[in-house]
C-alpha cells in the first residue's frame, strides 16, 4: 500500500542545512496497522507528512497503492489526498463549528450533496460513539470527544490510509486507550491502513502490528512489534523498551557490582523471556525438580500480551554447588525460552 524509498528531507536554516530525513526505507501493507516511534526531534513527524505530501522529501519516492505521488501534479495531488485521512495531536477542530459541522466539512469542500453528507455524518458519528453530540461545540467536548470528531472527519472521505500524527499524546490514561481501541476497531471494520506515529511504546504495544523506531532521521530498526518487543537490537529500541520492561535489578541487589565469575557468598541472577505458548510451561518447576541441590527464587515476574501473544520475564536467582549451577545453565538453555545471565551479585547488606 505504501512505499517509502530513499526519503530524504532537508530544509534551510541559518546555521546551515538541517537533514530532517536521511535515506528512509519503509513498505506498509494493506490493512496494517503500522507503528513510527521515536523521540522528539527524530523526524517521525516529517516522516508522516511525507506520506501525503504535506511536506515534499528533498528525493526520493512515495508510492501509495500503486502510485507515485511524487509525479503528480498538483491537481492530482488533490484527488489522492481524497484517499488519505489524518487525525492530530491537537485534534485541529474548527471551534466555531458543530461536531456535525466539523465532520461534514471536507464533504462541503468537495460540494456534495446535503443528503449524502447527512447520510455520511450520521453513520460517523455512531461510529465513533457521538450521536448525541451532533449540536455540540470543540469547547463543550472531552479531549477524548474532541478527538473522536477528528477521527470522524477524517474518515469523512472514505479514505484508503489513516495517518495519525501523536493522536493520544494530549489525553489521560483511560482516554487513551479507548482512542486506541477505536481505531483498531476502524482498522477491522473498514480495512484501513493506519500509520500510527508516537514517542509511547505503549501506544505501539496496543494496536500496532509492526513498527519502525527513526533516530535522528534515520531507520534505526523495524519489524513485527512481537519480534522488536521481545529482542530490541539497537540501544534507542532499548530505550524505549525499557519503560515498559525495566531491566533494573531487584531491589534486594540494586546498587551491588556484577561479576561474571562465580563469588563466595554471591547469587546467579538470570533473566528468562517466554513468549507465546512457552510462556505457560513449566520451565522453572521443572529446573527445581532437576536440581534439588540448588536453591532457586523468583526474584521478578510479569505476564503481559503482545498481539494476543502471550509474553512473560522473570528474575530468578541461583545458588549452590557451581558444578550444579553450571548443569541448570545449559538445561535452561535447552529449554525453549530465551535467557540472558545477568552475572553474580551480592544482596546489599
Amino acid at each position: 500500500m505504501i512505499q517509502l524509498s530513499h526519503i530524504e528531507k532537508t530544509y534551510d536554516s541559518p546555521a546551515g542545512p538541517v537533514h530532517a530525513l536521511k535515506g528512509i526505507d519503509l513498505t506498509i501493507g494493506t490493512g496494517e496497522i503500522f507503528g513510527i516511534i521515536g523521540l522528539s526531534g527524530a523526524g517521525k513527524s516529517t516522516l508522516i507528512r511525507c506520506i501525503n505530501l504535506l511536506e515534499r522529501p528533498t528525493s526520493g519516492s512515495v508510492v501509495i497503492d500503486g502510485e507515485d505521488m511524487m509525479a503528480l501534479s498538483d491537481k492530482e495531488l488533490r484527488r489522492a489526498r481524497k484517499d488519505i485521512g489524518m487525525i492530530f495531536q491537537h485534534f485541529n477542530l474548527l471551534s466555531s463549528a458543530t461536531v456535525y459541522d466539523n465532520i461534514a466539512f471536507p464533504l462541503r469542500l468537495v460540494h456534495k450533496p446535503e443528503a449524502e453528507i447527512r447520510k455520511k455524518v450520521e453513520e460517523l458519528l455512531k461510529l465513533v460513539g457521538l450521536e448525541n453530540k451532533a449540536e455540540q461545540y470543540p469547547s463543550q467536548l472531552s479531549g477524548g470527544q474532541k478527538q473522536r470528531v477528528g477521527i470522524a472527519r477524517a474518515l469523512a472521505s472514505e479514505p484508503k490510509i489513516l495517518l495519525c500524527d501523536e493522536a493520544t499524546s494530549a489525553l489521560d490514561p483511560q482516554t487513551t486507550k479507548a482512542i486506541l481501541d477505536l481505531i483498531r476497531d476502524i482498522n477491522a471494520k473498514m480495512h484501513l491502513t493506519v500509520v500510527v506515529i508516537t514517542h509511547e511504546m505503549q501506544v505501539i504495544k496496543e494496536i500496532c502490528d509492526k513498527v519502525a523506531v527513526i533516530s535522528n532521521g534515520v531507520i534505526a530498526e523495524q519489524g513485527t512489534v512481537l519480534d522488536v518487543f521481545t529482542n530490541p537490537q539497537q540501544p534507542i529500541t532499548q530505550e524505549f523498551i525499557s519503560v515498559l520492561l525495566s531491566n533494573e535489578l531487584p531491589a534486594a541487589f540494586r546498587g551491588s557490582t556484577i561479576s561474571q565469575e562465580p563469588e563466595p557468598g554471591a547469587v546467579l541472577l538470570m533473566r528468562l523471556t517466554f513468549i507465546g505458548e512457552n510462556a505457560d510451561d513449566p520451565v522453572l518447576a521443572d529446573t527445581i525438580k532437576k536440581f534439588p541441590e540448588l536453591d532457586i527464587s523468583i526474584l521478578f515476574g510479569d505476564v503481559d500480551q503482545i498481539q494476543a501473544v502471550p509474553f512473560g520475564r522473570m528474575i530468578i536467582g541461583i545458588t549452590g554447588p557451581q558444578a550444579k549451577i553450571d548443569e541448570a545453565l545449559g538445561y535452561l538453555g535447552s529449554r525453549d525460552l530465551k535467557e540472558e545471565v545477568i552475572g553474580y551479585v551480592h544482596r546489599n547488606s
